[in-house]
This record gives structure tokens, C-alpha cells and sequence, in this order.
């Protein structure tokens, strides 16, 4: 399989075919971690899998201002793209009126106020920590905690040589997100 670096290089020389098998390979990703991200009262606007299509076509067609470096770089700013159209995606829902139908069916289990206000502080204060932190450990976070991917494949995307180094580079990574975390709480 083709590394995401060597289907960047092929893109940029204007191969689109490779602008296709990255859109293969990055689309099932994002959905997955995308749903469910996307509050019901902001999805009659746009629903997750416009977003991840939205992100994607953004990443690409923006390439000039992403610098490879790693692997798992590129997924790290895809992310990035997606948590940025989530916002405005939540921003718009905010100022438009939404319309509920009232039913006899069981309720939807949204979170109370509360419940999104505890959510959203510590999602605020997990990016905000995230952010503070070195680019590769913030890679090998994203990949591991929010991505799932397997020990092998962040020594893939990090260019570690096994995937034990892999996991040590997660573990340290994981305490400095906790320390960056409890600074911002505390």
C-alpha cells in the first residue's frame, strides 16, 4: 500500500488518481470518527458525511499550505479541518431556528444542559492541552485515542521502528496531555 507522503507527492505533481485513493483511504476514517460529534439539532443543516467530504475536498485542494513531514501529519490536519467545520456547522445551527416535531415516540436521549457544558469544558480543555503539546505527540494522541490505530500503525505514521517504541511514545505522550490538562484545571 502506497504511503499517504508518497500519495501527497503524487497529488502535487498532479496525479488524480492519487487524489482518489487518498480520498479512499481518509474518507471511512473520518466518518467513523466524526459521527456522532455532529448534535442532532445542527444536523438538518448538514449531516457528518457532508462535513467529511467538505474537509477532504478543503485538505486538497489547500495543499500548498500543508508540509509534510510525517505519516500521521496528514491526518492530524485533517482533524483539524473537520473540527473547524463541526464549529461553524454548530455556529450556524446556533443562529438559524430549528423546528421540532412533537410526537408520542420516546424522547431522544440528548444530554441536558449541564451534561453539554460539563462535555464541552473538558472537550475544550482536552484541545486546548492538545494544542500546547509537540506536534508528534499530539499525532500520536490523535491516532491512538481518537483514531484507534493500532501500535503498528502509529510506528508507521511516526516513523518509529517497532511498534513497542510506538506505544512508549503514546504512554509519554498521554502523561503530557494529562499534565497540560490538570494545569488548565487547576
Amino acid at each position: 500500500m502506497e504511503s499517504t507522503l508518497s500519495l501527497l507527492e503524487l497529488l502535487r505533481s498532479g496525479n488524480l488518481r492519487a487524489r482518489d485513493r487518498l480520498i479512499e483511504r481518509y474518507l471511512p476514517i473520518l466518518h467513523s470518527w466524526a459521527h456522532g460529534r455532529l448534535p442532532s439539532r445542527a444536523r438538518s443543516l448538514s449531516d457528518t458525511e457532508d462535513l467529511v467530504q467538505i474537509t477532504l475536498l478543503r485538505a486538497l485542494d489547500h495543499l500548498e499550505e500543508f508540509e509534510v513531514r510525517r505519516e500521521g501529519a496528514f491526518l492530524a490536519y485533517l482533524r483539524r479541518i473537520l473540527m473547524n467545520a463541526i464549529r461553524d456547522e454548530l455556529r450556524r445551527s446556533a443562529n438559524s431556528p430549528h423546528r421540532e416535531e412533537v410526537t408520542e415516540a420516546i424522547p431522544d436521549r440528548q444530554a441536558s444542559l449541564l451534561d453539554e457544558a460539563i462535555g464541552r469544558e473538558t472537550m475544550e480543555t482536552y484541545e486546548a492541552a492538545l494544542s500546547r503539546l509537540p506536534e508528534e505527540t499530539q499525532e500520536a494522541v490523535i491516532m491512538r485515542i481518537e483514531f484507534g490505530y493500532s501500535y503498528d500503525q502509529i510506528a508507521d505514521a511516526l516513523g518509529k521502528p517497532t511498534a513497542n517504541a510506538a506505544r512508549m511514545t503514546v504512554a509519554r505522550a498521554l502523561v503530557q496531555l494529562a499534565e497540560a490538562m490538570r494545569e488548565r484545571l487547576g
